[in-house]
């Protein structure tokens, strides 16, 4: 997706501005509307150290209000305005899957703040969840000197409707085989949430026998769904496979409750129909590939089930194809090339349910490709939750960052940034680990066109 400079320069001629809401001795604080209609919000300290930080936020469902957000919390807001930094970020015009305008109005937002408080030093890009999948698209088309992409839906567009398609497809197949609820191609929002209902109510049923629960355990493993994604959980031991289940099935319904039909729908107006498919995809090798096989095959021996009988359902059932034009649509738009143009750092939860961790796989098998793996690190922080980080882990990945950028060098071992966390909070005990996720159930990026092809 390229933006045509002269489009951006029109833009940006009749972009307004509201009046400064706070302007005095501790800096300017200004929010005010693009001529796309995205809100934005800019603070600047007082003692501005010449850096400008372009955040991008995560993924905000149709119908909610467009909120400019320019740190991913008041505590690093204040802290960074407090260190000199120059804070900026838009609500994009839009909600839902709106990378064609995120990208735009990201841009325009950053022009906006040259054009009033003059040149950048130095322009760092970072966003969370969605945001981050934003930031590495700006990284890659666009130049910056340095992105961080934070818990990042860096697997793209394509593979990630693609993975998210697989456990409900588990779900109906071995839940409600009859049912005839749909995955995909929803003509509404109205349907989209009916279905999502209807297998809501299948699964909940299912939780309550050991049938069941082996069953939404499968469904999980094909997603990568952790067994410990949320702090308020019991931590399970390592073979504790029924609270491990217990953990999970709280993930999928969350995923049945918006992403895996309301979100989609909304992806799906956008993109002229149904991106996603699973013609020609081998769940029993996909399960074979989980770092949760062995969870799996227990929980179906204590149910007393046979996994390679649920496995052959799987390859027999009917399989859901990809409207070819939606499929064009979304690897213009929302897939990534891995060719990066500056640093970038990732940070990741290594339980992270809703963004697993092995999507950090698929962008570095793009980056690879793409021949920029030297500008790219990864670092994981060991903990449950989707971008859960300590306001310490945050800040410092971004001082990691910041020094790869002076030095000329990385340094981002587990050591060296927990250091750096407990040096932006002291309170607060820093969780970086030396950690490498397996791969992503469902890659899909330009450089490798021809896989998982519909």
């Amino acid at each position: 997706m390229r933006i045509r400079l002269a489009l951006l320069t029109a833009c940006l001629a009749v972009a307004t501005a509201l009046p400064a809401q706070a302007a005095d001795a501790t800096g300017a604080h200004l929010e005010g509307e693009l001529p796309s209609g995205a809100v934005y919000v800019m603070d600047v300290p007082a003692s501005w150290n010449g850096t400008v930080l372009l955040y991008s936020h995560g993924y905000a469902p149709a119908g909610s209000p467009k909120l400019a957000q320019n740190t991913p919390s008041t505590a690093a807001r204040d802290k960074l305005l407090a260190e000199g930094y120059a804070l900026i970020g838009s609500s994009y015009a839009t909600n839902g899957w709106a990378v064609t305008e995120a990208v735009p109005d990201q841009l325009a937002t950053l022009d906006l703040f040259t054009e009033k408080f003059g040149p950048a030093r130095r322009t760092l890009a970072w966003g969370t969840s969605y945001g981050g999948f934003v930031t590495t698209m700006l990284a890659e088309r666009h130049r910056f000197d340095g992105s961080l992409s934070m818990c990042g839906l860096v697997q793209g567009g394509v593979a990630n409707w693609n993975s998210t398609l697989d456990p409900v497809f588990a779900l109906r197949t071995l839940l409600a085989p009859d049912s005839g609820i749909r995955l995909a191609g929803f003509a509404d929002q109205a349907e989209a949430v009916a279905a999502a209902k209807s297998l809501t109510t299948k699964v909940d049923a299912a939780q309550q026998t050991p049938q069941g629960r082996a069953r939404i355990g499968l469904a999980a493993a094909l997603h990568n769904i952790p067994g410990y994604n949320d702090a308020s959980q019991t931590k399970p031991g390592p073979t504790d496979w029924g609270t491990q289940q217990s953990n999970q099935f709280t993930a999928v319904r969350g995923l049945l409750q918006m992403p895996a039909f309301s979100w989609r729908q909304e992806a799906e107006s956008r993109a002229g129909g149904n991106p996603s498919w699973n013609t020609g995809v081998d769940y029993t090798a996909m399960l074979a590939r989980s770092p949760l096989y062995k969870e799996v095959t227990e929980l179906y021996k204590e149910a007393g089930l046979s996994l390679r009988t649920d496995l052959s359902a799987l390859g027999r059932a009917p399989r859901i194809s990809a409207n070819p034009k939606a499929v064009g649509w979304m690897r213009n738009t929302s897939v990534l090339t891995g060719r990066l143009t500056a640093p970038q750092l990732n940070i990741h939860t290594t339980g992270d349910a809703l963004i697993p961790v092995q999507a950090e796989s698929a962008y570095r098998r793009a980056a690879t490709a793409g021949g920029s793996t030297g500008l790219l690190r990864q670092a994981y922080v060991d903990g449950p939750g989707h971008c859960t980080f300590t306001t310490g882990e945050t800040l410092g990945a971004l001082d990691t960052l910041e020094d790869r950028l002076d030095t000329g060098r990385w340094d981002v071992s587990p050591g060296t940034l927990n250091s750096r966390a407990g040096q932006e909070d002291p309170t607060t005990e820093a969780r970086y680990v030396p950690y490498r996720p397996t791969a992503y159930p469902r890659p899909h990026d330009l450089a490798h066109p021809g896989d998982n092809r519909p």
